[in-house]
């Protein structure tokens, strides 16, 4: 037995016994996902905040360890406004999608590939871990086309509006991220797809983390959000939901605004072969480990039915 420091925290029998139950908690989930994988979107208040950023790293290495093969997937906007803005580039948004011009998509791609994405190889290195930093450029790993966004008028009738270089997933390169299944590296993934035509395309990262985890058969898809998950009526969280109850709860207007896009990119995930997705809250400490590793989990599950 090692001899206690006078730097060493007193820990009492406990806490002993607190983390023995979580590990025990803990294990049965532990082999149910391992092999599988979890694509987790990254974003929202939790990338601009240091500590809880360390966190997340930690949270990837720690599934990475216990095998399981996790996909990070992160967004950027406040960083890319704050770029357009240094650089005096005007920027509109439209149904909450950022125009996107030449000018904008530079910048975009220069944001997200490059600082964002970098920072967050750094965390999880920094956390213990070993992670490669891509793109939807990189092997043709998101293959997209221009996205047709379409708006009702005030009369009810549907027009198209060009939204510039924002594009959607046609298809996803599942060879290219299979690779790291073997190895100790997690892929961190910018949501920037290119064209047929080799054009550079803005993707929602929500909509890219969805067509990956869809393309990937991912055990899990958690959307990482600056809210507890799908709220009801009294504004209290679901913990569950089927493909069927988020269809009526969008009639009736429970679910509704911009949550309404998120639910609609966990839906199309299941459908299109995830077993699960899960809405939560990144703000909370070890969101992740929570949802994966405990019985109670930390979000609202959509699965299929």
């Amino acid at each position: 037995m090692t001899s206690k420091t006078p730097s060493t925290p007193s820990i009492s029998p406990r806490d002993w016994l607190s983390t023995a139950k979580v590990l025990s908690e803990a294990l049965p989930y532990m082999r149910r996902y391992a092999g599988r994988t979890v694509v987790v979107k990254y974003g929202g208040h939790a990338m601009g905040d240091e500590r809880l950023a360390a966190l997340f790293a930690a949270d990837m290495v720690l599934l990475k360890q216990v095998g399981i093969h996790p996909v990070v997937v992160h967004g950027g906007g406040p960083q890319i406004g704050e770029m357009l803005k240094k650089l005096q580039i005007q920027s509109e948004f439209i149904d909450g999608l950022r125009v996107t011009d030449k000018a904008t998509v530079e910048v975009v791609e220069m944001v997200l590939a490059g600082a964002i994405n970098k920072q967050i190889v750094s965390a999880i290195q920094a956390a213990g871990g070993q992670a490669v930093g891509l793109c939807g450029k990189d092997g043709n790993l998101i293959q997209a086309r221009k996205l047709e966004h379409r708006q009702k008028t005030d009369s009810n009738i549907e027009k198209v509006l060009d939204l510039g270089f924002v594009g959607e997933p046609m298809k996803v390169n599942t060879e290219v991220l299979r690779v790291f299944n073997d190895t100790k590296f997690i892929p961190v993934i910018a949501p920037v797809g290119i064209g047929e035509d080799g054009q550079t395309y803005n993707i929602n990262a929500d909509t890219a983390a969805g067509a990956i985890a869809g393309a990937l058969n991912a055990s899990r898809l958690l959307m990482l959000t600056d809210v507890s998950g799908v709220l009801d009526k009294d504004k209290k969280l679901i913990d569950e939901l089927t493909l069927a109850d988020v269809d009526r709860l969008i009639r009736e207007g429970t679910i509704s605004g911009g949550m309404i896009p998120k639910v609609e990119t966990c839906v199309q995930a299941v459908e299109g072969g995830v077993d699960a997705a899960v809405i939560l809250d990144g703000r909370g400490e070890h969101a992740v480990l929570l949802e994966i590793f405990t019985e109670h989990g930390a979000g609202t599950l959509i699965r299929r039915g």
